[in-house]
């Protein structure tokens, strides 16, 4: 099979893309593009024939587009066969075409000659010698040529030399390496083989290593706000080996936090590779789990982080199942809803062994000079909370793959599972929560404290009347509600955080004009419980508003305790016990969320 670039409009003829080579297009006479918003070297273009599909590398300053995908330089994205190139600015438009070797292309369109301005062969654009896009695409070893293996040791530094395309003709040292992945290739076929047999007779089946089929081909699949990419090779089974991605499997070339483009990255630690085909080896299905909160933010494109996906598991050399959470809710970790659809829908209807399984992450609560060269604190404790959400054992990247000891951690303020369904409800307990007589309740606590649950369970139901600044839109409104139930004489309640003096008084002063008392709801959640309250309500009920931690922090600055000195009557405590009717949501609540 071949590959070859066409030109829509026909302007010239095919242009070759040899297998795993980088070709360079752009402005120039092989294209006949003149436009000079067009670089030289506008795009890199790499075919892989059995995937069918060109990695399109975007070199020039203004930005080329596949498909809807708009890149910027530096960043890399897969074509396929149906979609459409345009070379820069919406313009130029160019597809690609796979033909069999049986298929001769007219004139030289199949030869491929270095000279030739048509097929310009090139270094990637990267700043490390550690990576090339041969690397990420290159050509697969069952076909007879020999891959670029890079020495590991190269993996942990920086090398300021130009990367140069090898040929495929391997050095003495590289031949090495290969004989070791083949080696690796036979323990897996052995695997699978011995697998296969257990599968037609289930007596020789072993209880502590069931697997599956092994996967035909790559595809991605969408899941609402789950992408999960199943690599040609995995393969089903009850052992389980998770990874976290950024920070653990990878982190940036650039050295900076988060990453300056798709192809600012490069492997965590030498011992990954090995780490991982050893696992492999030893009957584990490996997959990646990973947060990617920018998809939904419109900060990364979907196709973009899906090419870098497949880069990094390109170079890897190994099969891979990847789950993405693209947004909140209960797929985002430490919820456990990737590894539950794992469970569930992903794993060809095997049981997972929890006691067999393990994850790795890098989001460990670890606290600031956690190691000698360690200065920062860990950015969360997710990756830690979220395998023990499920269940199973964790480790940290250094732990796991460098072989360091335990470091000390710390856990969040709030646990959910110390919340106690049956606690007392209010205090002190010797008050009444319904008044017979014309009165105010005025709400004071966090969002997300439970206060409209509260009064609607137990107050609405009694009679009293309703406000709240989020239906009526204003505290005006508010106000003017609460001057009308008073004229009536009845019982209203007040359901707005009133975290301050300025905005409690206002109800005080209604209730005062009207000769008729008011009381205080002081709602006891803290701020950590709320934030987790304001979660739940995302994952489990359709339509909420998010809360964000802005609005929750603002009142936290803003709050002053209430006192009967303001003109309350009486001030009751509200404690936040939760009541559920279904135990999966229950469960779902005792999970740690952040």
């Amino acid at each position: 099979m071949k590959c070859f670039l066409r030109s829509v409009d026909g302007k010239h003829g095919p242009i070759a893309l040899p297998e795993g080579k980088g070709v360079t297009i752009g402005r120039g006479p092989e294209t006949l593009i003149t436009d000079r918003k067009c670089s030289k070297t506008q795009v890199e273009l790499v075919a892989n024939l059995e995937s069918r599909a060109v990695r399109v590398t975007q070199l020039g300053a203004n930005p080329c587009s596949v498909g809807e995908a708009l890149l910027k330089k530096g960043e890399s994205i897969l074509m396929k066969e149906d979609q459409i190139l345009f070379m820069v600015n919406g313009l130029h438009p160019y597809t690609v075409l796979f033909k069999e070797d049986s298929s001769k292309p007219a004139g030289d369109a199949g030869k491929i000659d270095k000279k030739s301005p048509k097929t310009t062969i090139t270094a990637p654009p990267s700043i490390s010698s550690k990576k090339t896009i041969v690397d990420f695409f290159g050509a697969s070893t069952s076909k007879g040529h020999k891959r670029r293996v890079q020495d590991d040791n190269t993996l942990a530094g920086s090398s300021n030399k130009k990367p140069k395309y090898q040929d495929t003709k391997a050095e003495a040292g590289q031949e090495w390496d290969d004989s070791e992945e083949e080696e690796i290739a036979r323990k897996l076929a052995h695997l699978q083989e011995t697998a296969a047999k257990a599968n037609s007779n289930p007596s020789q089946t072993s209880s502590n290593d069931e697997r599956g089929v092994v996967c035909s081909k790559d595809s991605w699949e969408e899941h609402g706000k789950l992408l999960l990419f199943n690599k040609k090779g995995i393969q089903a089974s009850s052992k389980i080996a998770g990874f976290d991605i950024d920070g653990t499997i990878i982190t940036t070339k650039s050295g900076r936090v988060f990453p300056l483009n798709a192809d600012d990255w490069k492997i965590l630690y030498p011992e990954v590779p090995r780490k991982l085909k050893e696992l492999l080896a030893n009957g584990y299905k490996v997959i990646f789990i990973t947060n990617q909160m920018g998809i939904s933010r419109g900060k990364l494109q979907p196709e973009v982080f899906k090419a870098k996906v497949e880069a990094i598991l390109d170079h890897l050399g190994i099969p891979v199942q990847v789950f993405v959470a693209t947004g909140m809710g209960i797929y985002r970790k430490p919820v456990t809803g990737m590894w539950d659809h794992l469970c569930e829908k992903a794993n060809d209807g095997i049981e997972v062994k929890k006691e067999d399984c393990l994850y790795v992450g890098d989001a460990a609560g670890r606290p600031a000079n956690w190691a000698p060269d360690r200065k920062k604190k860990d950015f969360s404790c997710s990756d830690r909370l979220f395998a023990l959400n499920i269940g199973i054992k964790f480790f940290t990247p250094e732990e796991f793959f460098l072989g360091w000891k335990k470091a000390a951690f710390n856990f969040p303020v709030f646990d959910p599972r110390n919340v106690n369904p049956s606690g007392q409800l209010y205090e002190p307990p010797s008050a009444s929560l319904v008044s017979p007589s014309p009165e105010v309740v005025v709400a004071v606590g966090f969002p997300g404290a439970g206060k409209s649950t509260f009064f609607k369970e137990h107050l609405v139901p009694k009679g009293y009347d309703y406000a709240n600044r989020d239906t009526l839109g204003s505290w005006q409104k508010c106000v003017a509600a609460c001057e009308d139930a008073l004229k009536k004489g009845k019982r209203i309640v007040i359901d707005n955080t009133n975290p301050d003096l300025e905005s409690r008084s206002r109800y005080i002063d209604c209730a005062r004009k009207a000769g008729l008392p008011a009381r205080c709801f002081l709602f006891t959640a803290t701020i950590e419980e709320a934030k987790h309250n304001n979660r739940f309500r995302e994952m489990t009920c359709k339509g909420h508003v998010s809360v964000n931690d802005m609005v929750i922090n603002s009142y936290r600055s803003k709050f002053v305790e209430p006192s009967t000195s303001e003109g309350f009557s009486e001030i009751l405590k509200i404690h936040f016990v939760p009541i559920f009717k279904d135990p999966k949501l229950q469960a779902l609540y005792q999970q740690f969320s952040e």
